[in-house]
């Protein structure tokens, strides 16, 4: 069965013979040859291989497009997609890009090596704004983003040298609301004289053309009887599986189990490195089922291969529908998972797997467990609905059991409707509030970074009509990413505190219980800091009830205008990585920058340097657009030759430690391991020194004895094929 996709409109094919473990990026830079993607973290961490890719609706005649980490994106998964990097964008042959040309004159190219990312997570951003129907044209030179959109359409690209600033300022510069006299230094006008007619020119349209070539062949397909499934029967041998149903997904399993992996978009691989290789992928994400997103009064019903960058759409759709706070709140904290280009991948049944099976410490499963969600899933030919907690109890997940879907209940005034109005013994009708709030503390606030402790809480609120006090009538206290297995309801902590008036002893109470429970396995880092998170997170929440002035739950977009903390609290300490908007917490608003009286210091500085012109002049750097279109030419860009050899260090793991012998590991047979080179093999004459020193010669290999973990032992060469 043949994978047949495009790169920048040119058509590649994929058969069985070629390994199906490759990814797009090692694809692209050395089949197709286009090195503008860079290897920087491999782990969908940097953006540095960040790329297009366009999918075709031919039912709808509509193409659609995401920014997607090629390093984390398997080449064999990309059957009738289009995918677009920084060199189709434009090039200095056929003419660059107004991206190219914008980030080159706003000098937000240092090195280069970011930049070919940062290029196509801002094409991205601009092709998916022009699928914005409802939005007003926008003015000529610009685009139908909005100045923090165009601003967050880089977060989680990491620049090293540059500095924020300029890329900020250059990706801003397509805003419709953009003031351009408050961009910074560039090499298209001075200050007082900005114009868009100076920019270079920015016309909608000009990103990821999809080929027509495979539009017909995408046309063609659907007119194939259905029977003919692109599923590998069993018995076959291909390495590549894409079942059309559940039947057909156990049927592959039945066959051969072993070697075998199942993925959806293979971002886990981005976490948790491929400890062994596979002879066989099943790809879940054509299986209608696992995509199916279902509505109604009590909840959605998504797919568990549905993308998370989807379910915050539909979220924040049916949250608008529905007058739903939660789901968009849920939303709100989605947004902070991950980066873009890895949520537009990603599925939420697989981030739930992995909370499940390999202890991840997901964000996801913590706010789903505080909004009361549930899973189907299916185990051989029988199905069941259980709770997510009872699902994250389960022993761990294997090929077996398959996530089908997940439940998400509504949670509005209307939904608790038989309790939002109670009746006390004096006969005072009482009203019913409903508070939601999530949060995560993480060495960066939005996304690309493990939290150290999250948690979400849901209450239902209830004033005593006789003391005034408010009661707790229904509490889910969700905590996860402390040095758990999974994320936990804190039920004691619960028990102790629904049923009763809230006061200050009580919470303080219940703040005892928890930290009794918020218990980090040993090893965790940062487990006081941990721990202290938790209750002030709990403090947060329940303190405005012990006053009596708590809020209904509210929702905030993160779409740079409002801030939102703790049940709407402005004064509450712990909100700064709570709902709180990109355009107060990223360092590179312009506020921060671009007082009158800095930029008035800029020009008086170029105008009193003119007798050394050009010294002061803010002209572009030569081969800055060049490295934005990928054409600039890195030492890991220029290919290997043929029969190269590579080798690689052996350290010791422990210190002092005597060496008797160096074997390889058995897995590593693939590598074709030519010689390992010891101490021994330095030839008579020579010495073992690695280097001089102010302190002495310093030895390169440990002999006999290892000076310290890490040391090295020796080198192994090997022949890659």
């Amino acid at each position: 069965m043949a994978v047949v996709f495009a790169v920048n409109g040119e058509r590649f094919e994929l058969r069985d013979g070629d390994d199906p473990g490759a990814t797009l990026l090692e694809f692209l830079r050395s089949r197709a040859r286009f090195t503008g993607p860079k290897l920087g973290c491999g782990e969908g961490g940097c953006g540095a291989c960040v790329v297009l890719l366009s999918t075709y609706d031919a039912a709808a005649d509509e193409v659609s497009h995401a920014a997607a980490a090629s390093c984390l994106t398997l080449a064999h998964g990309l059957h009738h997609r289009a995918v677009t990097t920084t060199e189709g964008l434009g090039n200095s042959r056929d003419g660059l890009h107004a991206v190219h040309e914008r980030l080159a004159g706003f000098h937000a190219s240092q090195c280069g090596f970011c930049t070919p990312g940062m290029c196509m997570s801002l094409a991205a951003a601009l092709a998916g704004a022009e699928g914005k129907g409802t939005a007003p044209p926008p003015r000529e030179g610009f685009s139908r983003l909005t100045s923090a959109e165009a601003e967050r359409a880089v977060v989680g690209n990491l620049c090293r040298c540059t500095g924020y600033r300029p890329i900020a300022d250059a990706c801003k510069s397509f805003a419709a609301d953009v003031d351009l006299e408050d961009l910074g230094l560039n090499s298209f006008w001075k200050k007082g004289d900005a114009h868009v007619s100076k920019l270079p020119p920015y016309k909608e349209g000009g990103i990821g053309a999809f080929p027509e070539f495979l539009k017909a062949e995408i046309r063609a397909s659907l007119r194939i009887d259905s029977s003919a499934s692109d599923m590998a029967m069993p018995g076959s041998e291909s390495s590549w599986n894409r079942p059309r149903s559940v039947e057909e997904y156990y049927k592959l399993i039945a066959s051969d189990g072993s070697g075998t992996k199942v993925v959806a978009a293979n971002t886990s691989s981005g976490v948790y490195r491929e400890a062994e290789l596979y002879d066989r992928y099943i790809d879940l994400r054509d299986i209608t089922e696992l995509n199916s997103v279902c509505k109604d009064t009590n909840g959605v019903h998504i797919g568990a291969a549905t993308s998370i960058s989807r379910v915050i759409e539909i979220l924040r759709q049916e949250g608008d529908d529905c007058k739903d706070v939660v789901f968009d709140k849920i939303a709100d904290h989605m947004e902070k998972v991950a980066s873009h280009f890895v949520r537009n991948m990603a599925s939420l049944g697989g981030n739930l797997v992995m909370a499940q099976r390999d202890e991840f410490p997901s964000d996801i499963a913590t706010i789903l467990l505080a909004a009361g969600s549930s899973v189907c899933i299916q185990v051989s030919s029988e199905k069941s609905n259980v709770t997510l907690d009872e699902f994250l109890e389960m022993p761990p997940c294997d090929n077996e059991t398959l996530l089908l879907s997940i439940f998400i209940p509504h949670c509005t005034p209307d939904s608790v409707s038989s309790n939002a109005r109670t009746v006390n013994m004096a006969g005072d009708k009482t009203e019913t509030s409903l508070l939601f709030e999530t949060y995560r503390a993480a060495p960066r606030p939005l996304g690309n970074a493990v939290s150290y402790l999250n948690s979400a809480f849901f209450a239902q609120v209830s004033s005593d009509g006789t003391s005034g006090s408010l009661i707790l009538e229904d509490l889910r206290l969700a905590f996860g990413a402390y040095g758990t297995r999974h994320a936990i309801r804190a039920r004691e902590v619960e028990k102790c505190l629904v049923g009763k008036p809230v006061s200050a002893s009580l919470l303080l109470e219940a703040c005892k219980i928890l930290k009794k429970t918020i218990v980090p396995k040993e090893g965790t880092t940062h487990s006081a800091y941990r721990l202290s998170l938790a209750v002030a997170f709990l403090f947060s929440f329940i303190y405005p009830a012990t006053k009596g002035n708590v809020k209904p739950a509210r929702a905030v977009r993160l779409n740079g205008d409002v801030a939102s903390d703790t049940n709407g609290n402005p004064n509450c300490p712990h909100s700064v990585n709570i709902d709180v908007s990109l355009k107060e917490t990223n360092c590179v608003k312009s506020g921060l920058y671009s007082n009158d009286h800095v930029l008035e210091s800029c020009k008086q500085i170029v105008e009193i340097s003119k007798d050394y012109l050009p010294v002061g002049v803010p002209t572009k750097k030569v081969g800055a657009e060049l490295q934005a279109s990928g054409e600039a030419i890195y030492v890991d860009d220029i290919p290997s030759p043929e029969d190269c050899l590579y080798a690689a260090f052996i350290y010791s793991t422990k210190p002092l430690a005597h060496v008797n012998s160096i074997e390889l590991d058995p897995s590593l047979d693939q590598l074709k391991a030519v010689a390992v080179i010891t101490v021994k093999d330095i030839p008579k004459g020579g010495g073992n020194v690695g280097a001089n020193t102010i302190f002495g010669p310093e030895s390169l290999f440990g002999d006999p004895l290892t000076q310290c973990a890490g040391g090295p032992l020796g080198i192994v060469v090997w022949l890659l094929h």
